[in-house]
């Protein structure tokens, strides 16, 4: 099929197919299929002609070898926390829920890395290996699976200090669109044998093929962990403040950029005690107790030539986990702002020296536009976002926020960025992925129709093919 395919209902026949293969497991129940219409986005939902939840690899190169002969198109489906409209059937087809594939497959503590089926979330794999002194870092905020983690090039609060999913996915198994397996990558910490297919399939979205397995880095738990949070005068500070601890080597394991209306929204949603509606900082410091004292006392030394106040710490777990869980529920801070309304995420990345002066572009852009976004972002590598409120009924103001997120993709490819450092292109950014790379879309395209030449694996995504 090609992307402009008109979509046609499943037949009889090839759902017979399907039933032969995962049984009651099939699904084209009309409140399943909405389920499965669409993730954490804003773009119009479009529901799969069937949902087929596997239970291993088998089955879905099974399920995938009859779309292939039938035509159909495959949508992988892991938790539903995209951002851009990944998991929309835009034209129909069949969604393969990994959900129920959510086995720890392998611990290997000795060389730290681990196997796990697609459907396995973060917070199950860290609930998994809680006793065994390891922990897996990437964190995106929603407890998304790990399959789509790899597919999106997920990052997170912690990808400061440990990277992303492009730094921490060591092999995958993939379902192919004529429905051979592979398997890329291994146990080992580095290879040079042949094309990094690894990293070609990891952020492919699911455009290239259906990931059901991954291998993962793990890390050590460390001897210390303490946070902090520091309020700042202005923004500017707040980001001066950044970028210099970043140049100065110091290994800070996380630090989370609030705006002051950001803030007051979490300060109120989260009931967080002691602190003021400013431009605010949010620390995280790992190692050993000498070595955390010494990244804070650093960082604090930086903080006070750009006006920082006093750093309010907290050692304690059940402190640290209520304050990055507020970390984390920003967006329904957010959205607490104004009720009725719902929030449009959108994400940009830059150089850490460029930061500032786009977070402050954008900010003046914000104001001058009438709209309300608050911004938070993993300042850290340089990634922000906004939570853009809008009346999705109102047309002028959906018109004005489509608007400035195009304003933001631009200015941040302008000064060397990405139109997207973590949440993908999906539908909602494919023109600024051609404005970001130019002809080297056209070899994403190459490699997309040598894998994919019926255009079956989630069509309509990333590229226009």
């Amino acid at each position: 099929m090609t992307a402009d395919t008109a979509r046609a209902p499943a037949s009889e026949l090839f759902l017979a197919e399907l039933r032969a293969v995962i049984g009651d497991r099939l699904s084209t129940a009309a409140a399943v299929r909405d389920h499965h219409a669409s993730g954490e986005d804003y773009l119009p939902p479009a529901a799969p002609d069937a949902v087929c939840f596997v239970h291993s690899t088998e089955e879905v190169c099974a399920i995938v070898k009859i779309c292939a002969a039938h035509g159909v198109p495959v949508i992988p489906y892991g938790t539903g926390t995209s951002l851009e409209g990944h998991v929309i059937a835009v034209h129909g087809g069949v969604s393969i829920d990994l959900s129920q594939m959510d086995a720890v497959l392998q611990v290997n503590s000795e060389d730290i890395d681990c196997r796990v089926q697609a459907g396995v979330t973060r917070k199950q794999l860290n609930e998994y290996l809680r006793d065994t002194g390891l922990f897996f870092p990437i964190d995106p905020g929603a407890d998304a699976s790990l399959g789509g983690m790899a597919a999106t090039r997920a990052s997170g609060t912690n990808a400061v200090r440990y990277g992303t999913m492009r730094e921490n996915v060591l092999g995958l198994t993939v379902v192919l669109a004529d429905g051979r397996v592979i398997r890329t990558g291994g146990r080992a910490r580095k290879s040079a044998a042949g094309y990094d297919l690894t990293r070609l399939f990891v952020g492919s979205e699911g455009t290239l093929g259906v990931i059901t397995e991954i291998q993962l880095r793990l890390y050590g738990i460390p001897e210390a962990i303490s946070s902090a949070v520091c309020q700042y005068p202005t923004l500017g500070d707040a980001i001066n403040t950044v970028i210099l601890t970043i140049q100065s080597g110091i290994p800070v394991a996380r630090i989370e950029l609030l705006d002051d209306l950001q803030m007051g929204a979490c300060i109120a949603y989260s009931k967080l005690e002691g602190y003021q509606a400013k431009p605010t900082l949010w620390f995280e410091f790992h190692g050993t107790e000498a070595s955390v004292r010494e990244q804070a006392e650093q960082v604090g030394a930086i903080s006070d030539e750009f006006g920082g106040g006093n750093f309010q710490w907290t050692d304690r777990t059940e402190e640290r986990n209520k304050l990055w869980q507020a970390r984390h529920d920003a967006y329904f801070a957010a959205l607490a702002l104004a009720p009725g309304k719902t929030g449009i995420t959108t994400d940009a990345c830059v150089p850490i020296s460029r930061l500032a002066e786009c977070v402050l572009d954008t900010q003046r852009d914000i104001e001058e536009s009438g709209l309300l976004a608050p911004i938070v972002g993993h300042a850290g590598d340089g990634n922000f976002h906004l939570v853009i409120l809008v009346d999705r009924d109102d047309a002028d103001e959906m018109k004005q926020a489509k608007a400035l997120i195009e304003r933001l993709n631009l200015r941040a490819i302008a000064m060397g960025g990405t139109c997207t450092g973590e949440h993908g292109i999906g539908i909602g950014k494919v023109d600024f992925l051609i404005a970001e790379h130019g002809e080297a879309v056209s070899v994403m395209r190459s490699i997309k129709t040598a894998l994919d030449p019926a255009n079956i694996m989630n069509p309509g995504k990333m590229l226009r093919v």
